[in-house]
């Protein structure tokens, strides 16, 4: 069993910056580096479901990015303390959205379904 919870979601002005944690609590046995890491967005009301933003492999030495967050954010992870970050520059009013991070044994998956384990989300406003 892998449990994730996000943090650092909150309200920010155009422009400016925000890192996200995502925290992995693992049952014994499994660990942290077994497991490529993700983050999603989730615009609510949109009708739409939770749309890839990046992702990053095993032990970090990969990641790939959506073409609209390409060259503002980056994804990285520390997995001797199990967590996965999203450094996020250059906020626009449309990357307001709940971020998701997710986890899989798979490295690569850009879609919902690739994806095992999910945290709870935590929710960033741009907004002037």
């Amino acid at each position: 069993q892998v449990q994730l919870i996000e943090s650092g979601g909150g309200v920010v002005k155009p422009g400016g910056t925000l890192r996200l944690s995502c925290a992995a609590s693992l049952s014994i046995g499994r660990t942290f580096g077994r497991y490529a890491m993700a983050w999603f967005r989730q615009v609510p009301g949109s009708g739409s479901g939770r749309v890839f933003v990046a992702d990053i492999t095993h032990n970090g030495d990969g990641a790939s990015y959506a073409d609209d967050v390409k060259g503002r954010f980056s994804i990285s992870r520390d997995n001797a303390k199990n967590t996965v970050y999203l450094q996020m520059n250059m906020l626009a009013p449309e990357d307001t959205a709940i971020y998701y991070c997710a986890a899989s044994v798979q490295y690569g998956s850009p879609f919902e379904r690739g994806y095992d384990y999910w945290g709870q989300g935590t929710q960033v406003t741009v907004s002037s």
